[in-house]
C-alpha cells in the first residue's frame, strides 16, 4: 500500500504515528512508577503526555483519513480503512482515561485505568507495527537507488 499523501516521497502518516505512540508509552511508564510508589508528578507527567498524544494522534488520523481519501477503491483500502478505525479506537481509550483522571486533583491514575491505558497501548503498538508493514514494503526514497546511478 503507497501512501499517497508523502512529502520527499516519503509518507506522512508512519510518521506521525510515532509521537502519540512515543507520548502514550512514556505516560503508562510514568503511570506505572507512581503506583509504585513514585511521587505524584509522576501522575501529572503522564496526564500531560496523553494530552499530547491525544493532539498527535489526532493529526495522524486525520493524515490517515486523507491517505483513505486519495487512495483507489480495492483490498488497500479496506485494510487502510481497519487500521485507522483500530488507531481511532485507541484515541477513544485514551480520551476516556483522561476524562476520568480531569475528575481527580492530582491527576493520578489508579490501576484500572493503568490496565486500560497498557492494553489501548498494546493496541496502539499493534496498529502501528501492521500499517508500518503496510506502508513499507518498498524501499525508503533515500535507499532506492537514483535511476543516473550505475554503481554496480
Amino acid at each position: 500500500m503507497e501512501s499517497r499523501l508523502s512529502i520527499a516521497g516519503q509518507a506522512v502518516q508512519p510518521v506521525l504515528v510515532m509521537f502519540p505512540l512515543g507520548l502514550f508509552a512514556i505516560a503508562v511508564l510514568f503511570d506505572l512508577g507512581n503506583l509504585l510508589g513514585g511521587p505524584d508528578i509522576f501522575g501529572a507527567l503522564a496526564y500531560w503526555n496523553v494530552v499530547a498524544g491525544l493532539l498527535g494522534g489526532v493529526m495522524a488520523a486525520l493524515a490517515g483519513a486523507i491517505d483513505l481519501m486519495l487512495m483507489p477503491h480495492g483490498p488497500a483500502k479496506r485494510v487502510g480503512v481497519l487500521r485507522n478505525l483500530a488507531n481511532v479506537g485507541v484515541l477513544i481509550l485514551f480520551a476516556v482515561t483522561l476524562m476520568v483522571r480531569m475528575r481527580s486533583p492530582d491527576r493520578v491514575a489508579g490501576g484500572g485505568l493503568l490496565a486500560i491505558e497498557f492494553l489501548a497501548l498494546v493496541g496502539a503498538v499493534l496498529g502501528a507495527w501492521y500499517g508500518g508493514g503496510l506502508f513499507h514494503r518498498r524501499a525508503a526514497t533515500f535507499a532506492r537507488p537514483h535511476p543516473g546511478n550505475r554503481s554496480y
